[in-house]
C-alpha cells in the first residue's frame, strides 16, 4: 500500500486519532469533579459551591477597590483580597471537606488540560512559514550600549557582530540619534540588511526603513523585554545566537502595524496605560505610579475621552464609545486569561487585534469571570480602528514609548512587508492554548461522525470533476476564487462621512459632560505626526 503522507485526504495520525479520546476524557474528568463534590459533600456541596462562586466575586470586587481607590478603603480591599482564598480553605477544613475540594479542583484541571489538548490547533495553522535566505554581503546593525542594562557591552555584541563582517553602529553620543535616518543613510550606502540590538521602539523605527527599501531585518535580543524577539521565537536569554542569523538563517514575513504614518511592532495603546506611561515619575517608580495614577482613570476624572471605529463601524466593525483603555496590537493577542493579553504565535495573520477595557465599576470586574464574553471587555480583529477625540491630540503608548498623536489617529497593518531574518536554529514559540469550545468538543467527542452537509447519507460525495449535469459551482467554492479580504488584505481607512455616521449611533456619543462629540472633532487630518517622543537611545 502506497505511503499517504500527512495533510492529505484520508492521512490519519496518531495525534488525530487520539482527539476524539481526550475530548471525552474530559467530559469524563469533568463529571468526576461534580460527582466527587455531590457524592462525599452531599448536601454540604451546594454550600461548596456557593462558596467557592461568592469567594470568586468577593475577590474580584475587592481586587477593584485595591486599583480604583485610595487611602483606608484600599488597604481594606487589599486585605480582603489576600484573606478570601485563606478563609475559604479554612471552612473547607472545619467542614472536613479540604480533600473533596482538592479532588474536584485536580479533576477541573485535568478536564481542562484534556479539552485543550483535544482541540489544540494543527503546527501548520499557527507557525509562520519559512523561506530561504542567503547571506548577507553588507549587513549594517545599529547598537544600542543603555538598552536592556548594558546587554551590548556585557555579551560583547559589537565585537562579535564585526567579526562575522557586520558594520555596527553605537548609539553612544551625548544627543538624541536619529535611528530611522542612519538606517536610510545605510541603506543609501549599499548595506542588504539592517540589524538592531536594543528596545523594541527603536526595532520599530529600523523596521519601518527595512521594508521601506525591502532589505531583511535582523533583531538581537539586547533590549528589556523584547516582546517582539518572543513572538519571534528567538531566544531572549542569549543575544549572540541571534548573530547566528547572518551566517545561517531563514526569514519570516512578518507584518507591520502603522498608526498615523508611524511603525509599530507590538502595540500602540490608549488610555489608562498612556496616560500612566507619560506621567513623569513612571520611569523610576512603576508600580507607584500606577496604583496613584489609576484611581483618578477609573472613575473619568482624569484622562482624554476617546472612542474608537473599528473597521468603518459598519456590520462588520463596531463602534467602542468610551473604554478605560484600548489596545491595538500588530497581530491579535492570545486572549485566554482574564486581562486579555499573551503573546502573538503568529505575525502574519494581516490583522489589527483589537482589546478594549470599560471596567468603570465593581460589577463590570465582576464580569471579567466571563472572559470573552463580559460586558467590560471586547476582543476584535480588525483590519482598520480609527480613534475620534475631542480633543486636538491624544496620548498614547506606541511599542512602551510616550507620544502625542494628532486625532483622528488612524491604525491599519501591512500584511508581509518586512522581511525578518532569525536564525534557523532557535528556541522556536510555543503552541497557543487552544480556546475551549463546548459545541466543538462535543462534536469531537461524539460517537458517531458528522456528514457532510448537503449530501444524503445513501448518495456519494462528488469529485471536483464529477458534478452533476446542470451544476454550477458557487463563486465561493471556486478553486481560485478569494474572499475580497484575501485579495485587498488591507481596507481602506473609513472617510469622514462614514465616521460621522457610525459616531452618530453611539448610544453615548455627545452626550453628558466631557463626552466625545458626534461629528464637530471628526475630520479628515494631515498625514499623522509624532509630538515628545523618547530620545532613541534611552
Amino acid at each position: 500500500m502506497p505511503h499517504r503522507p500527512a495533510g492529505t485526504p484520508g492521512a490519519t495520525t496518531s495525534g488525530q486519532r487520539l482527539r476524539p479520546w481526550l475530548a471525552r476524557l474530559s467530559f469524563v474528568l469533568a463529571f468526576l469533579a461534580i460527582a466527587v463534590v455531590v457524592t462525599f459533600a452531599e448536601w454540604k456541596s451546594l454550600l461548596m459551591f456557593a462558596l467557592g462562586a461568592a469567594a470568586a466575586v468577593v475577590s474580584l470586587t475587592s481586587a477593584f477597590f485595591v486599583l480604583s481607590r485610595r487611602g483606608p478603603l484600599r488597604w481594606i480591599a487589599l486585605a480582603v483580597f489576600a484573606a478570601m482564598p485563606v478563609t475559604v480553605l479554612v471552612i473547607y477544613a472545619f467542614a472536613g471537606l479540604l480533600w473533596v475540594a482538592a479532588a474536584s479542583a485536580a479533576s477541573w484541571l485535568l478536564a481542562s488540560a484534556s479539552a485543550r489538548a483535544a482541540l489544540a490547533v494543527d503546527k501548520a495553522r499557527w507557525r509562520m512559514p519559512e523561506h530561504p535566505a542567503t547571506p548577507a554581503n553588507r549587513p549594517f546593525l545599529i547598537m544600542n550600549p543603555r538598552s536592556g542594562g548594558g546587554k551590548v557591552g556585557q555579551f560583547d555584541l559589537r565585537r562579535k557582530a564585526e567579526a562575522l563582517g557586520a558594520e555596527v553602529f553605537l548609539m553612544s553620543g551625548p544627543g538624541t540619534v536619529d535611528v530611522a535616518a542612519v538606517a536610510r543613510q545605510a541603506v543609501a550606502d549599499g548595506a542588504d540588511l539592517l540589524g538592531v540590538a536594543g528596545g523594541d521602539g527603536t526595532q520599530a523605527l529600523v523596521a519601518g526603513v527595512a521594508a521601506e527599501h525591502g532589505v531583511p531585518f535582523l533583531v538581537i535580543t539586547a533590549g528589556t523585554r523584547n516582546h517582539l524577539a518572543l513572538d519571534l521565537g528567538l531566544d531572549r536569554a542569549d543575544p549572540v545566537a541571534c548573530l547566528g542569523a547572518l551566517s545561517d538563517g531563514v526569514e519570516l514575513r512578518v507584518d507591520l502595524g502603522e498608526v498615523s504614518g508611524q511603525t509599530f511592532v507590538n502595540n500602540v495603546s490608549f488610555g489608562a496605560y498612556a496616560e500612566i506611561v507619560r506621567t513623569p515619575a513612571y520611569r523610576d517608580d512603576k508600580l507607584r505610579t500606577t496604583l496613584d495614577t489609576l484611581p483618578e482613570l477609573l472613575q473619568g476624572d482624569r484622562g482624554t475621552p476617546f472612542a474608537a471605529v473599528v473597521d468603518g463601524g459598519g456590520p462588520d466593525g463596531a463602534l467602542i464609545d468610551g473604554p478605560q483603555a484600548l489596545l491595538v496590537g500588530n497581530n491579535p493577542y492570545e486572549t485566554e486569561d482574564i486581562a486579555g493579553l499573551g503573546r502573538r504565535a503568529r505575525l502574519d495573520r494581516g490583522e489589527l487585534g483589537t482589546v478594549a477595557v470599560m471596567v468603570n465599576s465593581a460589577a463590570l470586574a465582576v464580569g471579567l469571570l466571563r472572559g470573552r464574553n463580559s460586558a467590560g471587555l471586547r476582543v476584535l480583529a480588525a483590519r482598520s480602528v480609527v480613534i475620534t477625540s475631542s480633543a486636538d491630540r491624544i496620548p498614547a503608548g506606541l511599542d512602551g514609548e510616550s507620544v502625542w498623536l494628532p486625532t483622528p489617529v488612524h491604525c491599519t497593518i501591512r500584511p508581509g512587508v518586512l522581511r525578518v531574518r532569525v536564525p534557523r536554529k532557535r528556541p522556536g514559540v510555543p503552541p497557543p492554548r487552544a480556546a475551549i469550545s463546548l459545541p466543538r468538543l462535543r462534536q469531537l467527542a461524539s460517537w458517531r461522525r458528522p456528514r457532510p452537509a448537503g449530501r444524503p447519507a445513501d448518495q456519494p460525495s462528488l469529485g471536483p470533476d464529477q458534478q452533476r449535469p446542470g451544476h454550477r459551482r458557487p463563486d465561493h467554492e471556486s478553486p481560485d476564487h478569494e474572499s475580497p479580504d484575501h485579495r485587498n488584505p488591507v481596507r481602506q481607512a473609513p472617510d469622514a462621512s462614514r465616521l460621522r455616521a457610525a459616531h452618530r449611533a453611539s448610544p453615548r456619543a455627545g452626550a453628558g459632560p466631557g463626552a466625545v462629540g458626534a461629528h464637530a472633532h471628526l475630520r479628515r487630518g494631515a498625514a499623522g505626526r509624532l509630538v515628545g517622543r523618547q530620545p532613541a537611545g534611552t
